[in-house]
């Protein structure tokens, strides 16, 4: 007997009646998601004008303006964004108070389709824009996981849980295959990426020293014994290349996959400032649940009864969409849906073999709106930690430090616990004190910013050590860093030790007729000095 394949889209793509379902995992879910997308623009609020600001580091409006004359029409598509009006400091705060705004609503589940599409075009607003500061890989996760959620979440200004409107297949089958992918490529990209250091299980001997922003916990994890960390090392593979294909498999190993991913990934928030990575995979591994799951966990008004169609919130509260509605919302979902699996698939594949007999057009068409990415978390582990630090001088003999907020500078002040909060300037220049300043060229940019004290530069630092009048010279200095040792912290409270290395970048110096003229480059001697 043949299978109608008529009925296909409307099974995929329709919403999924079958029971036990996932409304309270939606539910779990959303509000997370919104909680995440708020802690994305509340960092932005208070960095966006010192980063791609008319005076930032990297101003948007010069930016745009050269896409435009290069890519012309195509401008808008390359990079989709609203600073294209205007790129004001009064339109970018603009913007990340918007997407603010319908985070919260979006936590309070009003009008959630809605909300998330105005959280979405907010974010990647800002992604288009701000080059060296918007190329995280949980950047894409968050637009990524945005855009599938569009067709998760229930439709109607106030839907608590939409019993009548329960999420498709395809919508929480995409949501799962980004969980997975998260995992798996990580995995796949640390054997294929051949370092050494995955191979001989030392990966972690260094990992919780050498991370862009550890906490202060990360320093005790450090000091355990070489078999703690080759055994973290051992499981971080294991979970990601053989425990992670849980996520298909029936409800009993999705639950204990659960158990086991939840204490990971709250482990790595409490020793790594990881921003909202880690708290997005977090919430995504909620949708390994199921309502018979979560029947006696959560509250009444959002609980379901175990395998029926019972529900605390009764059916004639809701009204179910007419069939037109019904149908066109399973077509737009069945072509969009459809068209991230490929690209992502297509990704994955591409982690193995470049030769990939499928077409790459639809793959290259989604990469202006990150919303079909690859993953690849440490796949090579940093062996060294370098900072960059930012020093003005009146006559160019005595330096003064510009104090960072995030970064470790103040070698008696443990490392804080600041995550989901994204201080993306510190994040940077942790990149950048890997490369080169000709790699990094935002850490020139930087110097001439303080040389002529803008405001919103100033406002990325805690605070200006040349209040009355900028110095006449700034530098860039490279220093290497070390957690202290147990003697260090205990007689001298010590939590880091650190090694001048030399000049990261050129210096630079402000002339009388306030021109920038470079005094000294990169790469002459320098005394090291132990800073103690």
């Amino acid at each position: 007997m043949g299978y109608d394949l008529s009925v296909l889209p409307q099974r995929l793509f329709g919403p999924d009646t079958a029971r036990p379902g996932f409304l309270a995992p939606r539910w779990l879910f959303l509000r997370s998601l919104g909680l995440i997308f708020f802690s994305a623009f509340y960092s932005l609020a208070f960095q966006i004008r010192g980063l791609i600001g008319p005076n930032g580091i990297l101003p948007a409006e010069s930016y745009l303006a050269e896409v435009a004359r290069v890519f012309g029409a195509q401008r808008f598509w390359f990079a989709p964004s609203l600073f294209w009006g205007s790129a004001s400091d009064l339109t970018l705060v603009a913007v990340c108070i918007a997407g603010m705004f319908a985070s919260v609503l979006l936590v309070l589940n009003i009008c959630p389709r809605g909300m998330l599409v105005v959280c979405l075009i907010a974010f990647v607003s800002f992604i288009s824009t701000a080059r060296d500061f918007a190329s995280y890989q949980s950047d894409g996760m968050l637009l990524e996981g945005g855009f599938i959620s569009l067709f998760f979440a229930p439709s109607g200004w106030r839907p608590r849980l939409a019993i009548l409107d329960s999420p498709s297949l395809a919508s929480r089958f995409l949501l799962i295959w980004l969980l997975f992918r998260i995992y798996f490529e990580s995995g796949v990209a640390k054997i294929l990426g051949r370092d050494p250091e995955w191979r001989n299980f030392t990966a972690m001997d260094q990992y919780y020293q050498n991370g862009p922003l550890p906490t202060w916990i990360a320093w005790y994890a450090h000091h355990l014994p070489h078999a703690f960390h080759a055994a973290t090392t051992a499981l971080t593979l294991a979970l990601e290349l053989v425990l992670i294909f849980a996520v298909f498999l029936p409800r009993r190993f999705r639950i204990a996959l659960f158990f086991i991913i939840t204490p990971w990934q709250i482990a790595i928030i409490l020793s790594s400032n990881y921003a909202f990575l880690n708290y997005l995979v977090l919430v995504l591994g909620f949708l390994l649940l199921d309502d018979k799951f979560l029947a006696r966990l959560l509250p009444s008004g959002v609980r379901i009864s175990s395998g029926s169609e019972s529900s605390s919130i009764t059916l004639n509260q809701e009204k179910p969409p007419t069939r037109w509605k019904t149908g066109f919302r399973t077509w737009v979902q069945c072509f969009f849906l459809t068209w991230v699996f490929y690209a992502t698939s297509v990704l994955l594949l591409a982690m193995f073999t470049r030769e990939i007999p499928l077409p790459s057009g639809p793959v290259r068409a989604l990469e202006p709106f990150r919303i079909a990415n690859d993953f690849g978390l440490f796949a090579v582990m940093t062996r060294d930690r370098y900072e960059i630090e930012f020093q003005g001088s009146r006559d160019g003999h005595s330096w003064t430090a510009y104090p960072f907020r995030y970064k470790p500078q103040d070698l008696n002040a443990p490392p804080r616990i600041y995550a989901p909060y994204q201080p993306r300037f510190d994040w940077n220049l942790w990149f950048a004190s890997l490369g080169s300043w000709r790699e990094y060229s935002f850490v020139l940019q930087v110097e001439r910013r303080l040389l002529t004290a803008e405001p919103d530069v100033l406002a990325l630092f805690a605070g200006n050590p040349f209040p009355d009048e900028p110095p006449h010279q700034v530098r860039a200095v490279l220093w290497q860093y070390w957690f202290s040792d147990w003697k260090d912290k205990r007689q001298q409270g010590l939590w880091w030790r650190r090694l001048q290395v030399g000049l990261y970048a050129p210096t630079l110096e402000r002339g009388p007729d306030g021109k920038l003229d470079i005094v000294e480059w990169p790469g002459e001697p320098a005394r090291p000095s132990l800073d103690q």
